[in-house]
């Protein structure tokens, strides 16, 4: 933030001297979010970009130009790995990014992209509120950083030269599957793992280093992986990868604003959980008429091919998981609460 509380609070004692010139009850600070994502409009291009566009200007017209956000995406203004430790340390604003990357400097966020823990966006939604949600917003407040939206989305897979829609698709294949615990589920299966971030995948299958990559519906249209992908396995219909991307925004940084702005912000980030809810259904759909357009083959899971591998999860991730320590136990359990 480029403006501290302590010199907002002192521009707005210096209006009230007689005899100084008068200046606003607030002077304006900037808060800048960062994303990986390509950059957009308010109403066109990825809607991760678009959510973050939104909220700029939502919080400037409420706060009446008091508080300012700036949009950075494309990972612009700091590395995409990077973006959850900034946010701790107060070296970053804000940033809409997947909770699960920072799954090797918290544990706890893995629960983020839990492999068929999730099943769809009306159990995802239920997080926020739920015993499970709480304890995860505990976790995330101990660590410095707050959730501002909660935005969960469905994914899939893009592949070149086979699908991998059932587990022994896996067997012999380079994939990406976005998460630690994902990870766990492939291997199992028989895939050789790749981890790296969503920006990153484009080339990594354009050198063959990578056969296949799991990621959200959105994700595969905005870094254009139809141009590569023989395959998609949707996540229009039933799926076992579900992701929380939030938007959340440094705990230090968000002390530092005056009570009113505070409330401006998470009253912000709420009321776009909706449109976030809504514009990543719409992507669920779309990307399969993107990869049918542009001649991949499509599949879709059914409800049997889910529970394989959900009862491979449970004995790989989710047990992984759960094993890590009381407080991953706890949240697993509280997941599980939700099924």
């Amino acid at each position: 933030m480029t403006l501290t509380r302590r010199s907002i609070i002192q521009a707005a004692g210096a209006s009230t001297i007689p005899g100084l010139v008068t200046m606003p009850a607030f002077a304006a600070a900037e808060l800048k979010i960062s994303h990986q994502f390509p950059s957009g409009t308010l109403t066109e291009g990825d809607f991760r970009d678009r959510l973050c566009r939104r909220f700029a200007a939502e919080v400037d017209k409420r706060s009446a130009g008091a508080l300012k956000c700036s949009v950075y995406p494309g990972s612009s203004l700091m590395k995409t790995n990077a973006q959850f430790s900034a946010m701790r340390k107060g070296a970053l604003d804000m940033s809409l990014v997947p909770l699960s990357y920072a799954g090797g400097e918290v544990a706890e966020t893995n629960i983020g992209l839990m492999p068929a823990l999730v099943p769809s966006y009306e159990q995802g939604a239920m997080f926020k509120t739920a015993e499970v949600g709480k304890l995860l917003s505990k976790v995330l407040d101990e660590k410095g950083v707050i959730i501002v939206s909660w935005i969960w989305q469905a994914g899939g897979v893009a592949s070149r030269g086979r699908q991998l829609v059932a587990p022994d698709d896996a067997k012999g294949l380079k994939v990406r599957g976005g998460s630690a615990e994902m990870d766990r589920m492939l291997k199992r299966a028989g895939a050789s793992v790749i981890s790296l971030p969503s920006n990153e995948i484009y080339a990594a299958m354009q050198t063959g280093a990578m056969d296949a990559a799991m990621t959200s519906s959105t994700s595969f249209i905005s870094f254009k992986l139809e141009e590569i992908a023989k395959h998609l396995t949707t996540g229009r219909n039933k799926t076992y990868w579900f992701m929380l991307e939030p938007l959340m925004i440094s705990k230090s940084v968000f002390a530092a604003l005056p009570k009113v702005q505070q409330d401006v912000v998470m009253a912000v980030g709420a009321e776009l959980e909706a449109f976030g809810r809504d514009a990543a259904r719409v992507d669920d759909k779309y990307a399969a008429e993107v990869y049918a357009k542009a001649g991949a083959k499509l599949y879709d899971i059914d409800e049997p091919t889910l529970k394989k591998w959900q009862t491979i999860a449970m004995e790989t991730a989710w047990k992984d998981f759960g094993e890590k320590s009381e407080s991953c136990a706890a949240l697993l359990k509280a997941a599980q609460k939700l099924l």
